[in-house]
């Protein structure tokens, strides 16, 4: 059979559908106005679409939102193609399944080289990255470093998390990554083309925050020369991110709330209400409850933030994934100053194994920096690393029979197990009562 015979059998439409229907991955193609004219078998079991529920229909109609979330070119009057566009997104299909989809783009041109349409290709990884969670198969995921039993519970909650809207509440120590799993949930969200947009609460000033977060209009107040957007009004579409959330006063605990409750705000001086479409995520090192029982947070908030809870492990509590964690920073460290990082020493890493962390991964990634800095050679070894390290290893600092207490060790055990006194005299091998004492008799 000749190329050309082959050519025109396979231009048939009948026989050409068979070849796409056959293939794994899912196509739909769409002209410029939205209206889908291709939709394959693999597609149809992707999304829980059928064929006849789609073809000659908006894009946008069929699935009630863009598909492609808020990367949609075709959002927008004049839009912009680009070949082999490549991202990966979790949508919930018609099924109120989520699904983990890896999409590629290409444009489609007329005879003239003018823009006709777009056709995507879906490739369903569901089914490849829960087995792998399962297997512990995992290393990383969504920029998140981390292979522990408990690091991969959390993987699995971004990506059931990341297909709906509902809040999410981020509880994690300092240094353990709340901003990594929240901009996780929104990069793995249908959301992900649009701005997320990170607050810490406890930075801004009490009298800035809440023109900060909802906007003012000119001559709101003596420095308000024109009328400004707050933090949610650009987060629109998007999500927000407020870390620190506990530190809200209670005057924008109740501004926050009715925005939760209502999807709308209005601007310091303002009259005008605002609709806003965005996802809240919010995070704390505290103990939201404890805080709701101390009445230093709204209990109405509370319940409204906490709709989904995710709990970060601390470093200690995962101390596998330390040497992924230094291999990762060496290699980052590699690419941004183009030459090769120094190994870390077996007892580099035994004294790191052996450390408390009570700055976490940010601690870990602070003390590779300073090691890499120091070191001369091509080995990292116990004398680069920062002080705190070197004194764990100390006598005094082991758990034993010794009951001699002076002041240097003690305030070395507070600060590795952050200050909590209980695991601090359990580190120095004495009793807690014996702590307390020592520590009322040195003021």
């Amino acid at each position: 059979m000749t190329e050309s015979k082959i050519e025109k059998i396979i231009t048939i439409k009948e026989n050409l559908e068979r070849v796409l229907d056959n293939l794994k991955d899912g196509i739909i193609a769409h002209d410029i106005k939205r209206r889908i004219f291709f939709f394959n078998h693999e597609a149809e079991r992707i999304t829980g679409f059928s064929r006849k529920d789609v073809l000659g229909r908006d894009c946008h109609k069929v699935f009630d939102v863009p598909f492609c979330g808020e990367r949609c070119s075709f959002s927008k009057d004049n839009p912009e193609i680009m070949d082999n566009y490549e991202y990966t997104i979790n949508i919930l299909n018609k099924n109120g399944e989520i699904k983990n989809i890896e999409m590629s783009f290409n444009r489609m041109d007329d005879e003239n080289g003018k823009l006709f349409g777009v056709i995507a290709f879906l490739r369903d990884v569901t089914d490849i990255l829960s087995l792998k969670i399962r297997a512990g198969k995992l290393n990383s995921f969504a920029n998140i470093i981390g292979q522990d039993t408990k690091m991969l519970q959390v993987f699995q909650q971004i990506r059931d998390v990341a297909g709906y809207n509902y809040p999410v509440h981020i509880f994690g120590e300092t240094g353990t990554g709340k901003e990594l799993v929240a901009a996780a949930i929104h990069n793995e969200s249908q959301r992900s083309g649009a701005p997320f947009i990170a607050i810490n609460c406890g930075a801004l000033p009490e009298s800035l925050i809440e023109s900060e977060l909802f906007g003012h209009v000119k001559g709101a107040f003596s420095d308000a020369i024109r009328d400004k957007k707050g933090r949610f009004e650009l987060a629109h579409r998007g999500t927000i991110f407020l870390d620190e959330v506990t530190e809200l006063s209670k005057n924008v605990q109740v501004k926050l709330l009715r925005f939760l409750q209502e999807g709308t705000l209005e601007k310091v001086g303002g009259e005008k209400t605002i609709s806003v479409n965005i996802r809240v995520i919010s995070a704390t090192n505290k103990d939201l409850k404890e805080e709701v029982k101390n009445k230093n947070f709204r209990k109405d908030l509370y319940y409204r933030l906490n709709v989904i809870p995710i709990t970060i492990p601390s470093l200690r509590e995962r101390k596998n994934d330390i040497p992924l964690l230094v291999d990762h920073f060496l290699k980052q460290a590699e690419e941004d100053y183009k030459q090769k990082p120094p190994r870390i020493s077996k007892e580099a890493m035994s004294l790191m194994m052996d450390y408390a962390w009570p700055g976490n991964v940010r601690e870990l990634q602070n003390a590779i920096q300073f090691a890499i800095v120091k070191c001369s050679g091509s080995v990292i070894t116990p004398n680069e690393l920062p002080v705190e390290l070197r004194e764990n290893n100390k006598p005094g600092l082991k758990r034993g029979p010794s009951k001699k207490l002076d002041f240097n060790t003690i305030k070395s055990a507070l600060e590795q197990t952050g200050g909590n006194k209980s695991r601090a005299a359990k580190l120095l091998g004495v009793g807690r009562a014996t702590l307390y004492r020592f520590l009322s008799e040195h003021p």
